[in-house]
């Protein structure tokens, strides 16, 4: 039977369109964009294509404020942050883990996010011990996406090591550790939990990182998963940088170029310190920077090299991360916005066919999120998933006469909340600013604090 979005504006790879109806068919697909029925009572103000959360790891959510204090050594950074991470997992369970995932998903979409990537790596019991199913903690995350009705890619992740050294885990790091074998063992169990899952829904792989995974590691997670998104941790933090380099003889995106066959289906999460020649071949690998600037800034990780990135035709999506905070337009904001901290310029990302800034940002963060998550949506036409992102058109701030001072205003003005509808394959799950199931899956998020505050 299908179903009709009708919208006032909407945002396609040709432009802007007024006065459009988007049809919908009933596998959740874009069949139409026309005029043809179009309904003006019915009629969201702005449609945008829905981004995909490249990047995020939901439990920590739970954590946020809990790491703003200044430790005893006088300085904080990334290092310090992780040991309050690392004590926060002694006290998770899986049914902490869905009941954060669903808020998270929640707000993701209530902040106009219409998929996500989970970055999985709390694989097993407190203490390292496999659950008696070991895909437990990956089955949270699947329950909580068909609780929120987000779309989801899984990425579970290979951690083998505490650094190149190829020093053992230990503390809250056994909860992510898996040999090669028991990895392989893993994921299969994993892909099994998945089938029943919506038809939009990916698997792909994550191994996690240089620092925790070796050229074995690699190959194996490779030989898992030999078409399906594909995502590292590469260059977040100068310390990272210094033991890749004196470890491998090469900085980490320079070494992953280098090494391994760097292409359109893989995303390199933060890359935030490369060098010219990195910048430029990750641009040409045709791969996407996984780009999280309100984590980044956070946990003061530095600035990453957008203007010559985008400049050499790179590919970017956005993330929440550490989800300390969740907005679409604040993860856009903050990347102009250190831009221009760094440049001392105005509109730095920016071009000469849009010069709209916030157009610019959100269109390249469209597309390249769904290349990034391996979901055919990022853009409103025919063939693509109907991930569809409705701005409210009562609010003042947005009530601009060109749709391009609309978008702009939403990314660098409004606060409070601007979406009013998503839809998700064209699941509506997002309905005049709430999401659908808001009072279930809220109810269940204050309940695990209260229980978490207990045990902490």
């Amino acid at each position: 039977m299908g179903s009709i979005i009708s919208a006032r504006q909407v945002l396609t790879p040709s432009g802007w369109l007024a006065d459009q109806a988007i049809h919908i068919d009933d596998a959740g697909t874009i069949s139409e964009v026309s005029p043809r029925g179009f309904d003006a009572a019915q009629a969201v103000g702005t449609a945008l294509p829905g981004l995909a959360n490249v990047h995020t790891h939901s439990f920590q959510r739970a954590m946020a404020g809990l790491a703003e204090a200044r430790g005893p050594a006088g300085a904080d950074d990334f290092w310090a942050w992780r040991q309050v991470m690392y004590r926060f997992l002694d006290v998770l369970t899986p049914e902490h883990i869905e009941a954060i995932a669903a808020l998270v998903q929640l707000e993701m979409a209530e902040a106009g996010y219409s998929a996500s990537a989970e970055f999985h790596y709390l694989h097993h019991r407190v203490g390292g011990g496999h659950f008696d199913d070991m895909a437990e903690t990956s089955r949270a995350i699947f329950a909580a996406s068909e609780a929120s009705g987000i779309g989801l890619t899984h990425l579970p992740v290979l951690y083998s090591h505490g650094g190149l050294d190829g020093r053992e885990l230990k503390g809250g790091q056994l909860r992510f550790g898996c040999t090669v074998g028991e990895f392989e063992t893993l994921y299969t169990r994993i892909a099994e939990a998945a089938r029943g899952l919506p038809a939009d829904f990916r698997l792909g792989i994550a191994p996690h990182s240089l620092r925790a995974v070796d050229r074995a590691g690699l190959d194996a997670c490779l030989a898992l998963c030999p078409s399906g998104p594909t995502h590292i941790h590469a260059a977040e933090q100068v310390k990272e940088v210094e033991e890749v380099e004196a470890h491998l003889g090469a900085r980490p995106v320079r070494w992953l170029l280098d090494n391994l066959t760097i292409d359109e289906r893989w995303c390199l999460i933060h890359a935030t310190h490369c060098d010219a020649g990195e910048v430029a071949g990750l641009a040409a690998s045709g791969a996407v920077a996984g780009l999280c600037p309100t984590t980044e800034a956070n946990l003061g990780d530095g600035i990453f090299p957008a203007r010559d990135y985008l400049a050499a035709g790179g590919r970017f999506g956005v993330g929440s991360d550490s989800n300390i905070r969740i907005a679409v337009a604040e993860e856009l904001r903050m990347l102009e916005v250190s831009q221009r901290l760094a440049h001392r310029q105005r509109a730095v990302l920016s071009d000469d066919a849009t010069r709209s800034t916030g157009r610019y940002l959100y269109e390249r963060a469209a597309r390249g999120g769904a290349q990034a998550i391996g979901r055919n949506a990022g853009a409103i036409e025919a063939g693509r998933l109907a991930d569809v992102v409705a701005l409210r058109d009562d609010l003042p701030f947005l009530d601009w006469p060109q749709p391009d001072q609309r978008l702009d205003a939403w990314i660098f003005g409004v606060e409070g909340r601007a979406v009013s509808d998503v839809w998700s394959a064209g699941r509506h799950i997002v309905r005049g600013g709430e999401h659908v199931r808001a009072d279930e899956i809220r109810t269940r998020f204050a309940r695990v604090i209260r229980e978490l505050g207990a045990a902490l």
